[in-house]
């Protein structure tokens, strides 16, 4: 890939993830709050990013796949949205109580670093999600609930 598409490849997916969360963190959605930090937690679904994004970062795109999609940012930062970098684990548990654990990517793009895992998931499902993240020494650890639909 020559270094003009991959910038282009590069400057789309961080439109998609900054989009993503800030678009969230916005409409008052999926944050949660530690001190001087915030954590932005999404779920949207794979076929969202486009083609060429997704080969680049070895994606599957289809209506049953979604991305949970995670940054931590500082607060009162201005303009200054950009997520830090973090170490980032957890798992997703469904209703029966079927445990996976998420695999994230890291995406460290601009200056910003946003961290995404893949998930298969089923129509009407609801999920359980426990995250950790660890940055600058600290842990934060956010837990949520998302009930996914198939298009």
């Amino acid at each position: 890939m020559n270094g003009s598409m991959f910038r282009q490849i590069s400057q789309l997916l961080l439109l998609v993830c900054m989009t993503s969360p800030l678009a969230a963190w916005a409409a008052g959605e999926p944050f949660t709050k530690f001190g001087d930090y915030t954590v932005v937690h999404t779920v949207f679904t794979s076929d969202f990013i486009p083609p060429k994004v997704a080969k680049a970062y070895n994606l599957v795109r289809a209506k049953d796949r979604a991305l949970v999609n995670v940054s931590i940012v500082k607060n009162n930062a201005g303009d200054d949205m950009r997520g830090l970098a973090a170490e980032v684990s957890g798992t997703v548990v469904n209703l029966m109580q079927q445990q996976k654990t998420l695999e994230f990517i890291e995406i460290n793009e601009s200056d910003a670093v946003y961290y995404l895992a893949p998930l298969r998931i089923h129509h009407e499902e609801v999920l359980h999600f426990n995250l950790t993240l660890e940055h600058d020494g600290k842990q934060y650890d956010v837990k949520f609930t998302k009930k996914l639909y198939i298009d």
